[in-house]
């Protein structure tokens, strides 16, 4: 356990190596070491507890809340740290949800999260993760706001914009769609000297056509969830000239045919294009090697060609 100490004591020193004052260096350490000691409640209070002779609730709590330091410094220190020891394969896009009740808490609403499967009262944090099959650290999240807690929405909710000021909000902060939060991200990232190799994010980030979009317009290759309720055209499909008179603006190029949605596709490609895949060992007992069950399904590879609203219209685009 010594050892394990000193090298959690290692790493922490070197994550807060460029605060000048020692004071948050030796209480960004004491906070990262109660984040790791066991028990469910990661508040400061309990946290304290269970810190032995660096258990001041009152230094912790000022350390959070109100000593001046930059914690994209720290984000940055992490990110070099993990990007060196995974190696990463991928970039993940992810958010998770904290469930919340009171008022006490910055941009708590009433909102879906995986965390809970269903709308409930919670924060949601959007996160980047590193990530290999065998490893992956976050190094980089946003607390998303709601438009409901921002004055210049006209989804602003009067109860919540009042207390901004009492949960620590800057009258600059406003709401940011997750999508765009994430870009913000990764462009930090990248500002870090991070190498992203491939993003990969589920249909959550994947449905919005803006930020599939902004990976394009950054070269970065990606993997992304769509909703099959998502319309496209076949690959072969061909956009044309509609018949021009001669007078006033070119019509756009249009589809003969009518868009459908990614699930009639897939349904048209028929079960022979259908491949079997098993990726990993899933929680129920089953005949592997391992007594579990692999994680099983049938996957089809189709090149199409995106429609819709977001979808700019080039003249023979993928």
């Amino acid at each position: 356990m010594a050892g394990v100490r000193e090298d959690l004591e290692a790493f922490a020193a070197e994550l807060f190596d460029g605060f000048f004052r020692a004071d948050q260096r030796r209480w960004g350490q004491a906070y990262v070491r109660g984040l790791l000691l066991d028990g469910r409640r990661k508040s400061v209070e309990p946290m304290a507890a269970r810190l032995g002779e660096d258990g001041n609730r009152q230094a912790l709590a000022h350390f959070i809340t109100s000593s001046p330091w930059d914690p994209a410094h720290v984000r940055a220190r992490l990110a070099w740290r993990m990007h060196e020891a995974i190696g990463p394969e991928a970039l993940i896009v992810d958010d998770t949800g904290f469930l919340k009740d009171g008022d006490a808490s910055a941009c708590v609403s009433r909102q879906y999260t995986g965390t809970a499967g269903k709308v409930t009262k919670c924060q949601v944090g959007v996160s980047l993760h590193l990530a290999t099959d065998h490893a992956s650290a976050a190094v980089n999240w946003r607390l998303f706001m709601p438009a409901s807690w921002d004055p210049a929405s006209p989804e602003a909710d009067a109860d919540k914009v009042a207390r901004r000021s009492r949960c620590g909000i800057p009258d600059r902060v406003g709401h940011v769609e997750k999508w765009q939060l994430a870009l913000d991200m990764i462009d930090e990232s990248r500002s870090w000297g991070i190498d992203i190799p491939l993003v990969v994010t589920d249909a959550g980030y994947g449905d919005a056509a803006a930020f599939r979009h902004g990976l394009e317009e950054r070269n970065l290759p990606y993997a992304v969830g769509i909703s099959s309720r998502h319309t496209a055209h076949p690959a072969d499909a061909r956009p044309v000239q509609p018949a021009y008179a001669g007078t006033g603006r070119p019509p756009a190029m249009q589809y003969p045919a009518p868009t459908q949605t990614m699930k009639d596709l897939v349904i048209a490609a028929g079960r022979a294009a259908a491949r079997p895949v098993s990726w990993r060992e899933g929680s129920r007992p089953g005949k592997s090697i391992s007594g579990f069950k692999r994680m099983y399904s049938r996957f089809v590879a189709l090149r199409i060609r995106p429609a819709g609203r977001g979808v700019r219209k080039t003249s023979d685009g993928p």
